[in-house]
């Protein structure tokens, strides 16, 4: 690390901490991340090692390194903070408040270390977690206002992270008194608010909670073509991958392979349009068998390549687990991931 960072001799005091690389990513921004990928992927292009081959197209979700969220300890998490600022803040300001923390604590560890959590206990947690954030919220404001008086300033991170623990307070508030497990927009992490619960019916996954990603396979090359914190259709962005595939190679893909969800019909209007072939089964009764059944039943089996890229950049190259935290947070980690596998696959072939 010194010799990275241009020390003669050794030095023993401390470099580094370990927020230097989180204010560093701010500072660069997800902008950077793009243009360092861009001007790699042409420099690989230009040099025929990625080359301009039909395209495969499908969509993942990469989730967010959060917990599995339940009402009771995402309420857990919200006093938690609460508690500990009030008590920064009220050492400033040389007041005391009563924020109950060790009874709190000790009434979600009971609940917590329970084995089978009926709807009644979890019910009456949930109750004695909203009575608790209540009045912490209460305690919080009051030292603001406390603070203001004095003239002192209150960070802006702080202030956001007030407006979402009430927010979370008010849902969690609203489906306990109407009995409802549902609601719009509901916040399942509060560390993390942007991250969604995206149902994917997955044996094992029924619900994943990240980023849901529109990716394409070129050359044994994966690429992120859109990222969102959203349950989106895959379909609608078939002319996003294309116009991306027209950027990285000037020219548009021999074909497109992809499963029957793309089947749509403003799909197949535009690949008729852009003179696409692609392996989708045509619409109307099924004629008898030909050559391009043959040629749509090889490409299908074809398109499980971009399937096994997911299992390899989840298993090997961190994709399983999105580190970086806030909303440009999960597409810089994904896009970094991204780099670095299709730099290995490019070093085999080169």
């Amino acid at each position: 690390m010194q010799a990275f960072c241009g020390f003669e001799k050794f030095v023993t005091d401390e470099l580094l901490d370990s927020s230097t690389l989180t204010r560093m990513r701010e500072r660069l921004g997800l902008e950077f991340f793009k243009q360092l990928e861009t001007k790699t992927y042409k420099l690989l292009i230009d040099r025929k090692i990625i080359k301009a081959k039909g395209m495969l197209i499908d969509a993942t979700v990469f989730p967010e390194n959060i917990k599995y969220p339940n009402d009771v300890g995402l309420l857990n998490d919200v006093r938690e903070w609460l508690v500990g600022n009030i008590k920064k803040f009220g050492k400033a300001v040389g007041k005391t408040y009563r924020t109950r923390p060790r009874v709190a604590r000790k009434e979600y560890l009971n609940y917590s270390k329970k084995k089978k959590k009926t709807k009644k206990t979890i019910n009456r947690a949930k109750k004695k977690m909203l009575q608790h954030v209540r009045r912490n919220l209460k305690q919080m404001k009051e030292v603001f206002e406390i603070v203001k008086a004095q003239g002192k300033r209150i960070k802006q991170n702080i202030i956001d992270r007030i407006e979402v623990a009430e927010k979370i307070y008010s849902q969690q508030q609203e489906m306990y008194k109407a009995k409802v497990n549902r609601i719009a927009d509901r916040i399942v992490s509060f560390h993390r608010p942007y991250v969604r619960p995206i149902k994917r019916g997955k044996s094992g996954k029924l619900t994943e909670f990240g980023a849901k990603g529109a990716l394409s396979l070129v050359d044994g090359c994966l690429f992120l073509d859109h990222l969102e914190h959203a349950a989106f259709s895959e379909d609608k962005w078939t002319g996003t991958h294309i116009n991306a595939y027209r950027e990285k190679f000037g020219k548009l893909p021999p074909y497109i392979s992809a499963d029957q969800k793309y089947g749509s019909r403003d799909n197949r209007k535009l690949l008729d349009k852009e003179e696409i072939r692609a392996s989708l089964k045509p619409l109307g009764r099924k004629p008898k068998e030909n050559r391009s059944d043959r040629w749509i039943k090889a490409k299908q089996k074809e398109r499980n390549r971009i399937e096994g890229s997911f299992g390899h950049g989840k298993q090997h190259f961190g994709m399983d687990r999105v580190k970086y935290q806030g909303k440009d947070g999960s597409e810089m980690w994904t896009r970094c991931c991204l780099l670095a596998m299709n730099l290995q696959t490019a070093a085999k072939k080169a």
